[in-house]
């Protein structure tokens, strides 16, 4: 049988399946830090930035360490680097915004100038060196088409994003910690009474929800696309503030939104991998104008944000 094999207009669902399953990574992995950080209260706009910070480091210390512990450990290296990285950003967002009349979004805008800026000033030397990528699953090596072959590699970083998803929910529902930080989120004032510190249940879903938003950067450069450059998010951060109330502050269904996202920005690649170029630009554009949609029907005033967390938004 020939390897060769023209799969015509079936490449296009192909297209979309193999960019889900490698697009979606990143969003889930934002998406679920920024659900843990908006359970407690606070809207962290500066995971773009934290993205970022994750992606360049964790593609430089691959890069770095790959003579040391081998090709196989170093990108591992590099997604807990991405993880710590997210996790200092984490620190001083969760410092600013907990002070006095500070206000959340401003704080979120100076985080992403913060987090991009030393990225992009860190990672200038990692622009054109090949850095070792995170091995795959070949779920695919069944089939004799490279197509399918490649459509089917699966990253150990998606499937560990797909267990974190009903862990999280499960934290939330059934943990005292998911209590604290329902609890911080709903009513800061009631969980004072209560003896529960806000400002340390607060920092600790601030710095865990960056450090989650930290691996999802390493998804970005060791996975796919596999290399580091300044444009390497899209905006994927930002727009996992949208993500994470279309799918109602519940983590599961950031899963699946986050498979809609990826799904939507797979679209362009799939159409052009057949031949169909036109109005390639607007499928590019997919998972943008989503995001708009997104925004303007759940600003709505007449439609209830269900699940939205009460202090959400609040100077408390």
């Amino acid at each position: 049988m020939t390897t060769e094999t023209s799969l015509g207009l079936w490449g296009i669902p192909l297209g979309i399946l193999a960019g889900t399953l490698r697009g979606s990574a990143p969003f889930l992995f934002v998406s679920l830090g920024e659900c843990l950080t908006e359970k407690s209260g606070k809207i962290n706009l500066g995971l773009e930035g934290t993205l970022l910070m994750g992606a360049m480091s964790a593609y430089g210390v691959s890069f770095l360490t790959q003579n040391t512990v081998g090709e196989f450990w170093a990108p591992w290296l590099g997604v807990l680097a991405a993880g710590v990285s997210g996790m200092l950003l984490g620190v001083i967002y969760g410092w600013l915004a907990q002070q006095h009349r500070v206000n959340d979004v401003a704080t979120g805008i100076a985080m992403i100038i913060l987090g991009s800026g030393l990225a992009f000033f860190l990672g200038k030397p990692f622009i054109q060196p090949q850095a070792p990528q995170l091995f795959t699953f070949r779920w695919g090596s069944w089939s004799d088409i490279p197509a399918v072959q490649a459509a089917l590699k699966v990253s150990p970083l998606f499937l560990l994003g797909v267990a974190i998803a009903p862990l999280l929910q499960w934290v939330f529902r059934s943990t005292r910690w998911g209590l604290y930080i329902r609890a911080v989120g709903d009513s800061p004032q009631s969980a004072r009474a209560m003896g529960i510190s806000v400002f340390k249940v607060r920092m600790f879903s601030i710095v865990v929800g960056s450090f989650l938003a930290g691996i999802g950067g390493a998804c970005l450069s060791l996975y796919y696309p596999g290399v580091w450059t300044e444009r390497i998010s899209s905006g994927q951060g930002l727009m996992a503030v949208a993500l994470v109330i279309f799918a109602r502050w519940n983590p599961v269904q950031c899963l699946w939104a986050s498979l809609l996202f990826g799904g939507t920005q797979a679209i362009g690649p799939a159409f052009q991998s057949v031949g169909i170029d036109s109005y390639y630009y607007l499928f590019n554009a997919a998972p943008y104008i989503l995001t708009l949609l997104i925004m303007v029907i759940t600003c709505s005033p007449k439609r209830t944000l269900v699940g939205a967390p009460g202090a959400l938004g609040t100077d408390e």
